[in-house]
């Protein structure tokens, strides 16, 4: 089971290729004729937000529903996505002189198997690190002291003074060692948490001791809490089965700030309904959660509707890393968060 991001492999690749050529990763010759020309954006927005642009480069509106403003289909050569999830991506297959795609997500689910090997796919990663790992604490917390409960007492004026669990002392398993798992173990440490890591191999670095993910089952029967934050992919689907599920102690927590096939829903859904487990989700499969679901109607979960990163932290992050992304390109150079090289290999 393997939880690796594909950024991270191509990360490693682009500094081996340019470490002799200085700090910032140059183009290679073969793609320098790649450079983008034409870019469009969702809204005008954030055109207007991450302008002015770079000399020569030509800008369009485009959401991906209706046609183009300011820019022909046929010459649209870069595309930054809308950040609405569950916007339709069919329409890049109609784009002959498409280069590059641009989320303002983490996640970029089944987008490089859309356009194809030869489309350059690149993330907002490091964008919403900070606000997602604000949530991941907060749902931790909200369940453990059983916030989600008072709510509900406080119209009934129900006075319930109970002893909850502390997060101080719980045994933590952080699923995830990627940018947003490092920012939720730095904000877990100041809760004084007996924090456990899984990546995708076995390793020490700079944090300490990261155990592989063919551990998973094992260290699941000795948390308390259980926080999600691994990319979906093929390897990762599903990584958090019945199996794992049924390794938690009666009572523990997970929290999934991922994405919802991450996790076995049926299986998850079987584990809170009964009682056993408790859960605090921002993500689900299938999102939104059906509204006759019977989650809807349990007190041993918090459901979030997807909102890690929808925060006031997103605007000036994403302006700011769009604004640097397209000077790299326009110097030549790789742009950061490079999932899928494309013409960039």
């Amino acid at each position: 089971m393997s939880i690796a991001t594909g950024s991270q492999v191509l990360a490693q690749r682009a500094r081996l290729l340019w470490a002799r050529r200085g700090s910032r990763a140059k183009v290679p010759n073969m793609a320098q004729q790649t450079l983008i020309n034409t870019v469009t954006f969702p809204d005008s927005s954030l055109l207007e937000a991450v302008g002015p642009l770079p000399s020569g480069l030509q800008a369009g509106v485009w959401d991906l529903q209706d046609p183009p403003q300011g820019i022909a289909t046929a010459d649209i050569e870069a595309v930054i996505l809308p950040y609405a999830a569950g916007t339709d991506w069919e329409a890049l297959k109609d784009l002959p002189r498409l280069k590059l795609v641009h989320t303002q997500s983490t996640g970029y689910d089944g987008l490089p198997e859309l356009v194809g090997p030869d489309v350059a796919v690149v993330s907002a990663a490091g964008v919403h690190a900070a606000a997602t790992a604000e949530l991941a604490v907060g749902l931790t917390l909200a369940s453990l002291r059983g916030v989600d409960q008072m709510v509900r007492d406080q119209p009934k004026a129900v006075w319930n003074s109970v002893r909850r669990q502390s997060l101080a002392d719980s045994r933590v398993l952080l699923v995830g060692v990627g940018g947003i798992g490092r920012e939720i173990a730095r904000r877990l440490q100041p809760f004084e948490v007996e924090l456990t890591r899984v990546g995708n191999t076995a390793r020490m670095d700079a944090e300490g001791q990261v155990h592989a993910a063919d551990e998973l089952t094992a260290l699941a029967a000795k948390c308390d809490v259980m926080i999600v934050i691994t990319p979906l992919n093929a390897s990762t689907h599903q990584l958090i089965d019945a199996e794992v599920l049924a390794a938690m102690p009666d009572g523990a927590l997970l929290v999934n700030v991922a994405r919802g096939a991450v996790v076995d829903s049926e299986a998850l859904t079987a584990e809170v309904l009964s009682g056993r487990l408790k859960a605090a989700v921002d993500v689900f499969d299938p999102e939104p959660i059906p509204r006759d679901h019977p989650l809807w109607q349990s007190e041993n979960i918090i459901i979030a509707p997807h909102v890690g990163g929808n925060t006031t932290a997103f605007w000036p992050r994403i302006v700011k890393l769009l604004q640097g992304q397209l000077q790299r390109l326009s110097e030549g150079e790789l742009p950061e968060n490079l999932v899928q090289p494309g013409p960039f290999a």
